[in-house]
């Protein structure tokens, strides 16, 4: 099948991919680290050694008080990675066909994660594409699913180390000024529906299209 050619997205201009991001980064209140994730590059090493890089647009905070998280019950076999130290991937398979990224906040033994939901593609867009079966830059990562197949991420890099590990890492980039965050509350979930924790970039085209279980609206940056 002919490859499509890529749809036209506004000029987004350079990105700066930055160092890792250190472990304290992780080691806060969830909803912080949430907030302060969007405009990050998230960086993947495949095996064979080619690069692929996200600009993160789109994240939702999930706490261990929060019955619509996986660390509502306390540990599983599923979740373990969650209650690990700060800084790793919590990666889980859902609905029987889509893989699913997070990153760990917090203390270790809290339970808490950051569900990364959406970015811009900036590097490695040919092998994405070639993941996704679709050339539209808009379409490859807009999604927690689409994310996770355009990186090439399953379940065997659940526990991976952002700050120390290879495989993937979260780059400083440009963190996202206030006044261009939104927030809403959640998408596809049944229980905490009332809790705005979802940030994302203001107008960005690279957004997910799902609809939040409420009204967006732009508030004050949130607490730690």
């Amino acid at each position: 099948m002919a490859a499509l050619a890529p749809a036209p997205v506004p000029p987004q201009g350079a990105v700066r991919l930055g160092r890792p991001l250190p472990r304290s980064f992780y080691d806060r209140e969830v909803t912080v680290v949430a907030r302060d994730l969007l405009g990050r590059v998230l960086l993947r090493r495949l095996p064979n050694g080619r690069r692929l890089a996200v600009r993160l647009v789109e994240v939702e905070a999930y706490a261990p008080d929060d019955p619509a998280s996986h660390s509502y019950r306390g540990p599983t076999p599923r979740n373990r990675s969650m209650f690990g130290p700060p800084g790793h991937l919590y990666v889980y398979f859902t609905y029987g066909m889509h893989h699913c990224l997070n990153v760990v906040t917090g203390p270790r033994g809290e339970g808490a994660a950051v569900l990364l939901r959406a970015g811009e593609p900036l590097e490695g867009l040919e092998e994405m594409a070639e993941r996704r079966g679709t050339s539209d830059p808009r379409l490859l990562c807009s999604g927690p699913g689409r994310l996770a197949q355009a990186l090439g991420i399953s379940r065997e890099l659940d526990g991976a180390d952002l700050v120390r590990g290879r495989a993937v890492k979260l780059l400083e980039g440009e963190p996202v000024p206030p006044e261009r965050v939104e927030v809403t509350t959640r998408v596809g979930i049944n229980h905490g529906t009332e809790r705005p924790w979802r940030f994302l970039v203001a107008g960005d085209p690279f957004v997910s299209r799902a609809r939040p279980t409420g009204t967006g609206r732009r508030p004050r940056r949130p607490r730690s």
